[in-house]
């Protein structure tokens, strides 16, 4: 899926936005500049990911501050995440309130990519952002932040806060601020953006716990994400992509008469998305060239063969392109 087809929570938007106003800003004439309608974001709503985008940029040039990622977790409120708030919020343990984030994380964009990892004494929460190298740093300041925010929120009044906090990035200017903000120790130029909590912070009982009201959320959320998923074509055309591509990348027609339409007409379609077959198709070839390179059971000989690029170079040059390394690179950075 291209960064134009990706789309966050229109709510996570408003989020920003009320950080502006708090910060004596124009909110409103920059997400009119940004290419959002203020009086269109409602929970049912969606913003294109490369809006957004833009709309991080304007705040950060508005407010003069690189870290302003970190003054947006104080405006969120449990419905800026649909139903997703009062369900983490109902959940028995932190582990069930983040593996409730990750299996519906689509909820709250599509270039979000969350895995909960066992680590010990501790678990360790890892962000990544790599499907779209375009999300700027301050969007996954927010991440981490709103994390760490809704870690204390659940173990309310008890204290809780990280062992460590790691940012794939290097360090900012004023790197104390984050450590006053997040209240843990903090390293800049680490091989992921984490958290890591404490085995028995994530695994205790919570005060408000409520499976009932957890599940009835669920189900809010699983009808919600099935209507999301049923009207975008562009969704549509990339798991129809997905599914081909072993055996060669496929023809828009081909895609078209699996889907009941013309070409032309898939591409009017598409275009009306703010999407093209030639970007899905690149966009899809690289989402599975990664996965493939990830497991290591095949050759980049074979890969590329698979995802029908002529040769092994220039499989390396277009992967180079979509990850900033190489397969191998890749490979490596992985295990």
């Amino acid at each position: 899926m291209t960064p134009r087809s990706r789309t966050t929570l229109a709510t996570w938007t408003s989020t920003i936005l009320r950080a502006l106003a708090a910060h004596g800003h124009d909110a409103r004439a920059l997400a009119l500049r940004a290419g959002v309608d203020p009086d269109a974001l409602d929970p049912e709503t969606r913003v294109p990911r490369d809006v957004l985008n833009r709309l991080w940029g304007l705040a950060v040039e508005a407010t003069g501050d690189p870290a302003f990622g970190l003054e947006v977790p104080r405006h969120v409120s449990q419905t800026t995440f649909h139903a997703l708030g009062y369900a983490v919020l109902a959940s028995a343990t932190m582990k069930e309130a983040f593996e409730r984030i990750i299996r519906h994380r689509r909820l709250v964009g599509d270039v979000l990519a969350l895995r909960l990892v066992d680590a010990g004494d501790r678990y360790r929460l890892e962000i990544d952002v790599s499907a779209d190298p375009s999300v700027p740093f301050q969007a996954v300041d927010a991440i981490v932040a709103t994390f760490v925010r809704q870690a204390r929120l659940l173990h309310a009044p008890r204290p809780c806060d990280p062992l460590v906090v790691t940012f794939a990035r290097p360090a900012p200017a004023d790197a104390e601020r984050y450590r006053h903000v997040l209240r843990a120790p903090v390293r800049f130029a680490a091989e992921r953006n984490a958290l890591e909590l404490a085995r028995a912070d994530v695994e205790g009982r919570l005060p408000a716990g409520n499976a009932e009201l957890a599940r009835s959320n669920d189900e809010v959320l699983v009808r919600y994400l099935a209507r999301l998923e049923q009207s975008s074509l562009a969704t549509r055309v990339q798991q129809a992509v997905l599914a081909a591509l072993p055996d060669g990348a496929p023809a828009k027609g081909a895609i078209a008469r699996k889907l009941g339409m013309s070409a032309r007409n898939l591409q009017r379609h598409l275009a009306a998305e703010g999407t093209s077959f030639s970007d899905l198709l690149a966009s899809a070839r690289a989402d599975l060239a990664r996965t493939y390179v990830e497991e290591g059971r095949l050759s980049v000989t074979e890969i590329a063969f698979m995802l029908g690029f002529a040769d092994t170079s220039a499989f390396s040059r277009a992967f180079k392109r979509w990850t900033g390394t190489s397969p191998r690179g890749w490979a490596a950075r992985r295990r």
